[in-house]
Parts: structure tokens; sequence; C-alpha cells
């Protein structure tokens, strides 16, 4: 069985502590799911190898919260290394890495390798790596069924519509386009593919979901936390284009999608597109009510453990302008424009600094058309199903029942499912099923381009309007639920 081989490129960042190597742990020494798994970081410090694993195994312990015996971590150890290399100009570098795939090769007793290559770098870099991958005949096929060679780019995918293509076409002048998977690690939490489980799953469903049936959607993602060291990045892009552009956006494609013909990568990014594509442009008029942004303040975040800190404004974070006008927070009411939506709102709401971290998408039914036949009713509720991504995942249906020993009085009832809570719950992390379902070639966890480009045009009308007014920051504290003034409150 010819070796699979992780490239990452960025080796020592963040990503690759927090996120990548834990998930390379779990597959290969938890599930056992990649046998053949070798892992070359890539990065610019000059480390051994080590040193690089004593450093991963310190990171899991510390920010991971993962203690491995000497089983599990002999498993894990044995399949790292790492290689030293200035991505941009450091050719040579390149040819060592190359020489370092062939010896894997050798030692597995086969001819190829199936390659990853992960891009866990600043978007800059996306294309000069890429193209010296391609110089150095890194990427290209040998003949049919010579071994994969996918590249796997971290978002963001440029940072507006012209910049996104420019990246594009680069990419797509070295590769083919099925081999270019382009991330959003929304679309490999459990919940999110659990969204179509649900709805197509479920006769109840589907018959009521439409302009007639429901009033509103509302999809929202709020963290704790502020730019956590990646003021530099955040600065510069802003929540809009950090959050919405693509994990809002696609989570909405994913409710709002019309049935596909299967339940295949294709059939379920041909859906996805169509939606993108119906979204309504803003205008300055229509942005000035249904776009609001907001960037935090000092003020105190309450910690799970019940503690309260306070924390600095925005401005005052590291590597932030002091007068920085970068958006912190953003809700949106918009529009798809076709036969099913028509009339129906949608919700759009990322925040940082909030009060508490959750990420739901809220699906509110309407109620009776017509008079209240029941006037012991009347102070029923709305039904509305909520799906909860994070922290907790699951999913609740909120009916109305009769209070005990009351007179017709109406309590919600919530009908629910708590798939974290469940004893035997396994389900995989986010970076797990990215890198299993790319080696398996499933690209229905990846965005395509044509999904990129519309989203794109959505977000470039509101930041267009945008730049027509400077605004007024800071206008919410940390620890509190957005701008009081600003926030676009959903009809209850």
């Amino acid at each position: 069985m010819r070796p699979f081989i992780l490239v990452i490129f960025g080796g020592t960042g963040d990503l690759t502590k927090r996120k990548l190597i834990p998930a390379v742990y779990r597959l290969l020494c938890i599930r056992g799911q990649l046998p053949t798994l070798h892992v070359i970081a890539v990065g610019r410090r000059n480390l051994t190898d080590d040193v690089f694993r004593a450093d991963m195994r310190e990171a899991m312990r510390t920010e991971s919260g993962i203690e491995m015996n000497d089983v599990q971590w002999s498993c894990l150890s044995a399949r790292l290394g790492y290689e030293t290399l200035d991505f941009v100009s450091d050719a040579d570098g390149y040819r060592r890495l190359e020489s370092r795939i062939r010896m894997i090769e050798a030692v597995s007793g086969e001819s190829v390798s199936d390659r990853l290559y992960y891009l866990a770098v600043a978007p800059e870099q996306f294309t000069v790596i890429v193209q010296h991958l391609a110089d150095n005949g890194m990427t290209a096929r040998m003949e049919a069924g010579s071994g994969i060679r996918r590249v796997l780019v971290e978002k963001p995918f440029g940072t507006s519509l012209e910049d996104a293509a420019k990246l594009n076409r680069h990419l797509l002048s070295l590769l083919d386009e099925s081999d270019i998977f382009r991330i959003d690690h929304y679309l490999g939490k459990e919940m999110l593919q659990d969204i179509l489980a649900v709805r197509f799953g479920n006769a109840v469903f589907e018959p009521l979901w439409n302009h007639r049936h429901i009033e509103y959607i509302r999809i929202l993602s709020h963290e704790t936390l502020g730019v956590e060291g990646r003021g530099g990045y955040f600065d510069h892009a802003g929540i809009l284009k950090d959050m919405v552009q693509n994990h809002l956006l696609q989570m909405l494609a994913l409710i709002a999608m019309e049935p596909p013909l299967q339940l295949d990568p294709e059939s379920i990014r041909d859906e996805k597109v169509k939606v993108l594509r119906a979204l309504r442009p803003f205008t300055p008029e229509s942005a000035g009510p249904d776009a609001i942004r907001g960037q935090y303040g000092a003020g105190t975040v309450r910690h799970s453990k019940g503690t309260s800190v306070l924390m600095p404004a925005y401005r005052s974070e590291e590597r932030v302008s002091p007068e920085s006008d970068t958006e912190t927070y953003v809700c949106l009411k918009t529009w798809v424009d076709n036969l099913r939506w028509g009339g129906v709102p949608f919700y759009l709401e990322a925040g940082k600094r909030m009060s508490r971290k959750t990420t739901q998408i809220i699906i509110q039914f309407k109620p009776l058309s017509g008079r209240q036949p029941y006037p012991e009713f009347g102070q029923a509720g709305a039904n509305r199903l909520v799906f909860e991504i994070q922290p907790r995942e699951g999913f609740h249906f909120i009916v109305n029942g009769k209070r005990p020993d009351a007179d017709w009085a109406m309590d919600e009832v919530s009908m629910e499912y708590c798939q974290s809570c469940r004893a035997d719950n396994n389900s995989p992390e986010a970076y797990e099923r990215i890198l299993l379902e790319a080696w398996r070639n499933n690209a229905s966890l990846f965005a395509r381009w044509d999904e990129l480009y519309h989203s794109w045009i959505f977000i470039d009308s509101i930041r267009a309007c945008w730049q027509l007014e400077k605004p007024v920051f800071p206008n919410y504290p940390a620890g509190t639920d957005g701008p009081p003034d600003g926030f676009l409150q959903p009809p209850d």
C-alpha cells in the first residue's frame, strides 16, 4: 500500500499546533484510518526532527489538552518529520523536500506516494509555493493511477473578488481544478452535514421549507475570544471577510439550497451555487439599516469557570492600529431572491468578544395563517428548529404544549437531540474530516470556485457601501452582544 504523505507548509504555525497535528494523532493513533500516513512539516525555523516532535507534544498537551501515553506518542512521533525551507526564496529547498519524500517511498517499498500539500500560510504565499512545487514536478501526476497530488488552500481565498479571481487563475494555470481543495473548516463540522440529513430525511420538514411557512432564518456565530495574536491578519480582513464570506454564507447555502439530484459532491455544490447567485447585493440605501458593523471596546468577559476578566479594546490589541476602523461585529439582513425564499429575511450575525460562545442556525416558522381560532392559544410561541453547531452539537425542535395543572396555559416544549452529550459520541473533529475526505476525494466538504466567486460579489457589495461612511468605533463593550442600537432583531 503506497504511503500517504501530508506536507504542511507553515509547519510551526498556530494552525499546525492546535488543529492539524491533533487531527493527525486522532486519525492515525486513535481511529487507525490512515495507516500509511507520514507528515512533513515545512517551516523557516531551523529545527531538527526531534526538536519539532518535542514542540508538537508540548503544544498538544498545553493547547489541546491531549496527554499521550508512550505507545500513543511512539505511534505519532514515528510519522512526524520537519524540513527547514524558506517558501519564497529557497528553490533548492523544494528539491530537498522532494528527496525526503522519495526516501519515504523507498523505505515503504513503493515507487510513488499519495500527497496532500497543505498551505497553512499567509495568503500572499499561496501562488509562490504552488509555483515552486510545479516547477519541481511535485504536483504532476506521472500517469493515471500513479498517486494523487492535491493542494489544500486555507482561507482566506483572496481579499476581494478581483484578488480571488487572480489567485484562482494562477492556481488553475498550474493545477487541475479537481486537485485544488479550498478549505472552509466549518464544512467539516458534523452538524453541518446533519443539516441535509434532518431536512431531506424527515418528511415533516421539506414540505414546510419555503416562504409560505418560514418567517425568518437566523445564522449566528458568537465568540468570546478576541483576535488572539492574529491582529496583523485580522486588521486587514475584519469579521466580514474572516467569518461571513466563508463560514456563514456556506451555512446559508446549505439551509437554503434546493434538493440536489443526489448526495454526491458536485450535485450538492451545484445547488449551493444557485443560492449564492440569488443573494441580493447591497446598495448604499439598503446597507444603512440592514448592514450593521461594530468594533469592541474595553469590557469584562465572563469565562466558563465563572471568573470575569477585563479585556482591552480591539484598538489596543497586539498588531492592531490604534485608529483601526476594522469591524469585529457584523449583522446583516439579506434576501435570497428565488421562488422558494422570496420575502423571507435571512439574518447573518458574527462577532468577537461577545458574551458567550455559540454558533447556531435558527429556522423560525410562521404562526397559523388567518385568525387564531382558539383564543386560549393566543400566547403560544412560534415553532423553531435550531441547529447547534458549536460548542454544543445537536438540534432541537420547539413546539407548544399545555402546562400541567393549568387552564390552557401554554409552554414551549423542546424535542431535543444532543449529539455531543451522548456517551458514545465519537464524531471526528472538523480538521480530521478535512484531511480524510481530501484523501478520499470527497469534494463536498470544500468550496468550489463558483461558490467563492458569487460569495465575493455579495461581500464586495457591502464593503463598497461601507467605504462611503466612516464608522464610529468602538461601539460595544467586550463581553456584550454587539452594538446596543444596531442589532437587527428578528421579529419574535
